[in-house]
């Protein structure tokens, strides 16, 4: 198992698990941020509901766990593609074979996010915290500090590209992932490709929607 787990193979079994963690999570994220346009109180509700268990904490512990594994995966795979690449007996793959774009960049990709998601912890999670009641119960009124931050151009310019990346990283990532896992198979890889840019499509304009929606109107 261990000789398994340390291989190639292994490897990629295992960024690919780790990676679909963080792929739900982020389409559940999406999809609770969406609630800011129904209203502040409903935004507010959510964000206490999730935040105000134990249950968090055992959520923010399987998340980091998983991102640290995925990001050790990455390095180590990267550094071994490098060090097979620079073999002198190393040929360019062409057709089927051929590295995309998406590919060759995945290092990068999540190198930039993984700064996203400090700087994003940073301003939301331990940012300025006010309070708003709703329904009688005292909570932190995370819409307003969201009005805030995202009315400064800077900020809401920064946040549009790195979700616009994370969506290119997830349209990649989810299918590599199901590819790792063996799900990509026969007469099915087409749809599941398909699905996988479907995926980060959705993931990413929904999460864009929430800046742009608050720079323009909340005033």
């Amino acid at each position: 198992m261990s000789g398994f787990l340390g291989s190639t193979v292994g490897k990629k079994y295992i960024m690919g698990i780790s990676g679909l963690v963080w792929a739900g999570f982020v389409l559940a994220h999406m999809a609770g941020n969406l609630l800011i346009f129904v209203s502040h109180d409903a935004y507010n509700a959510y964000g206490h509901a999730i935040t105000s268990g134990n249950l968090l904490y055992v959520a923010e512990a399987i998340l980091l766990l998983a991102l640290f594994t995925h990001v050790f995966m990455a390095f180590s795979l990267t550094a071994q593609n490098r060090a097979a690449k620079s073999s002198r007996y190393a040929v360019a793959a062409s057709g089927e074979k051929r590295v995309s774009l998406a590919s060759r960049t995945m290092a990068i990709q999540g190198s930039l996010i993984l700064v996203f998601i400090i700087l994003h912890l940073i301003t939301f999670k331990y940012g300025t915290h006010y309070e708003t009641t709703v329904n009688g119960v005292v909570m932190r009124d995370l819409a307003r500090l969201m009005e805030e931050v995202f009315q400064m151009p800077g900020y809401v310019i920064w946040y549009v590209v790195a979700l616009i990346l994370l969506g290119f990283h997830l349209s990649h990532g989810v299918g590599s992932s199901f590819q790792s896992l063996g799900l990509m198979e026969g007469s099915y890889r087409g749809l599941w490709k398909k699905l996988s840019y479907t995926y980060g499509i959705i993931v990413a304009l929904g999460f864009i929607a929430q800046p742009l929606y608050l720079f323009v109107f909340a005033h």
